[in-house]
């Protein structure tokens, strides 16, 4: 008897997955516990075992495809096995840009989008509310091209693109009022005269073109939402490394032998979590009620994964670690990221992000905000040069000290640049009076 391959739930809150590459094609052996598929889920690929050996007969989901956990997506049986009746996958119609924008268009120019009539929404999946209630989205308005109708994640981002088009006139004025729900953080626009976007340049189809991967078009995706719905702003300040430089020297071997590799990122991520404990409000999230304020410290550690892009596994309740326990979750996670042995969860949760973009000789950046978090803290090369420090009589003197410089991108819609600098300030205290 044939057997069903299932989209596994690949996490608590993993509802969907995308298939990016079957391993085996129709018709091939197949073991059981051999690899099958990869399939993509918030940026993290995993491999989908085969959950019995035989040949597999059938495909009914292609490469590229987003479904829900459950969904069938192939059968495994004997060669020439009769396969049971089931419905084919079936691809989700992509709008046309008119159709889409058609949708959009206000009826007056000082008016927002209106609903749409009501209808039955369907099945909404964790991630699909959060963001609609976010960005203050009504469903209504939605079409969803999932299976059935369902509206998915991308069907959220591209709502979000063609609302700021279409309410994004040549000349807006922004006042500011006081709603019915006591929201006072919340813009009007008002519009005058006709919203337009002028087209896009045509590119010239030559050249190489390099088609999105599932991991490139999440990255896309999320750093647009990001600069869309955050107010950036970056401060940046420069800490003195020498304490830090010597603890990790005559630290190495001990850590070494506790099976932790030393690095700079863990004393990074040390300071960085003393100072969100005398600041909690960094450690927070911007919602339509108000500033949430998380009660853990979730740090997020930006990894490269070279030229396939960028990843962000978390270490969960970071603040009960110490340095040792710091070093050796960085480790790990960055091991297993870079190996594609990450799960969905671990890149979930992260109330803090650290991006240490020095480690390719970069002096500072403006990393983008990690959403929905408050902040990302980007560290840059450490390099020595020469500072003016004061002696012990108080004289000042030229010296040769290990630098860096740290850039706090902040969303202005929760911190102020006091706030931000005296954060970031602790930060700087934390790294340059290190010790045991």
């Amino acid at each position: 008897m044939a057997t069903q391959v299932i989209m596994p739930q690949l996490g608590e809150s993993v509802v969907e997955g995308t298939v990016t590459k079957w391993l085996k094609q129709k018709g091939e052996p197949v073991q059981e516990m051999e690899a099958l598929l990869e399939v993509n889920t918030d940026k993290v690929d995993t491999e989908i075992p085969s959950p019995a050996s035989g040949v597999l007969l059938d495909i009914l989901v292609p490469e590229g495809s987003t479904v829900q956990a459950g969904t069938v997506l192939a059968w495994i049986g004997e060669p020439g096995e009769v396969l049971p009746q089931a419905t084919a996958f079936t691809p989700p119609k992509e709008e046309t840009e008119s159709e889409v924008a058609q949708a959009l268009v206000p009826t007056h120019p000082l008016q927002r989008l209106s609903a749409p009539q009501e209808r039955e929404l369907g099945f909404i999946s964790p991630v699909v509310a959060r963001m609609a209630k976010e960005y203050q989205i009504d469903l209504a308005q939605v079409r969803g091209t999932g299976q059935g109708g369902r509206i998915t994640k991308k069907d959220l981002l591209a709502y979000l693109e063609k609302r700021q088009r279409e309410l994004a006139p040549a000349e807006t004025q922004t006042i500011w009022e006081t709603p019915a729900d006591g929201d006072l953080f919340r813009p009007t626009e008002l519009i005058f005269g006709e919203a337009s976007t002028p087209p896009l340049p045509p590119v010239p189809p030559s050249g190489r073109l390099i088609p999105f991967s599932a991991l490139r078009k999440a990255i896309a995706e999320h750093m647009t939402a990001s600069k869309r719905i955050a107010a950036h702003v970056t401060t940046v300040m420069e800490a003195d490394l020498s304490r830090v430089v010597a603890h990790r020297k005559a630290h190495q071997a001990e850590f070494a032998q506790q099976g932790a590799k030393l690095t700079y990122t863990a004393y990074f991520a040390a300071a960085t979590i003393a100072a969100l404990k005398a600041y909690p409000i960094v450690n927070s999230s911007f919602t339509a009620e108000g500033i949430r304020i998380h009660p853990q410290i979730n740090l997020g550690i930006a990894t490269s994964l070279g030229e396939e892009g960028l990843i962000v596994p978390v270490i969960k309740d970071a603040d009960s670690l110490s340095l040792l326990g710091l070093a050796r979750a960085i480790n790990d996670l960055a091991q297993r990221a870079r190996s594609r042995q990450l799960k969905p969860d671990e890149v979930k949760g992260g109330t803090f992000t650290l991006s240490n973009h020095g480690v390719s000789g970069s002096l500072f950046a403006t990393p983008i905000i990690n959403q929905p978090q408050c902040a990302i803290l980007g560290v840059g090369v450490i390099q020595k040069r020469v500072v003016v420090i004061e002696d012990e009589l108080g004289s000042d003197i030229l010296a040769i000290r290990p630098m860096v410089y740290l850039s706090l991108t902040f969303d202005h819609r929760i911190l102020d640049g006091a706030a931000a600098d005296a954060f970031l300030a602790r930060v700087v205290e934390e790294l340059e009076k290190f010790s045991d």
